[in-house]
């Protein structure tokens, strides 16, 4: 009878351990590439986020020129007063980001979701905007007159024309 106790008692534990490693492991599966971290005043020239769950993260102030964030999760992220030249946004979901302030020289905004974003005073030069959605962005009026110069396309995830979403004439 004590080889049957013992027996028992020794799978239990071995079931108790492969339980807790099996829900280790999925904890950590499905825990997102980033939370809500701090990238404030950080120089970051050329790192790849691309593909990443970035969602309230901030990189208030950071000099992010030739980064990559294509296809991120960057909803409600805090890019304010950020040098975000050149940098590869393309597919972004950018909804609801404080962009205000930002250098957006050369940036690639293409097929980026821009819907609710903070964008005054953001710079645009050079920038490339196919397919963006900028629905409910407020922008000086001369930015927007800058931006319907170039706009063409529409969104793939929300089929809206980006000439509509500016409210070009």
């Amino acid at each position: 009878m004590n080889s049957w106790l013992s027996k028992q008692i020794w799978q239990s534990i071995i079931g108790i351990l492969l339980g807790g490693v099996l829900c280790i492991t999925l904890m950590f599966s499905v825990i997102p590439n980033a939370l809500a971290i701090n990238y404030n005043n950080r120089s970051l020239i050329g790192e790849d986020f691309s593909n990443q769950d970035l969602t309230d993260s901030s990189f208030d102030h950071a000099n992010l020129r030739n980064s990559n964030f294509s296809h991120c999760n960057l909803v409600g992220v805090r890019f304010f007063s950020a040098n975000l030249a050149a940098v590869d946004l393309t597919g972004a979901d950018l909804r609801f980001a404080d962009l205000e302030s930002t250098r957006l020289t050369k940036t690639n905004l293409n097929n980026a979701l821009l819907e609710g974003a903070f964008l005054t005073n953001a710079m645009f030069d050079g920038a490339t905007i196919d397919g963006a959605d900028f629905t409910d962005v407020f922008l000086r009026s001369d930015i927007q007159a800058k931006l319907c110069k170039v706009a063409k396309g529409t969104n793939s995830i929300t089929g809206r024309d980006t000439r509509d979403t500016l409210m070009c004439p």
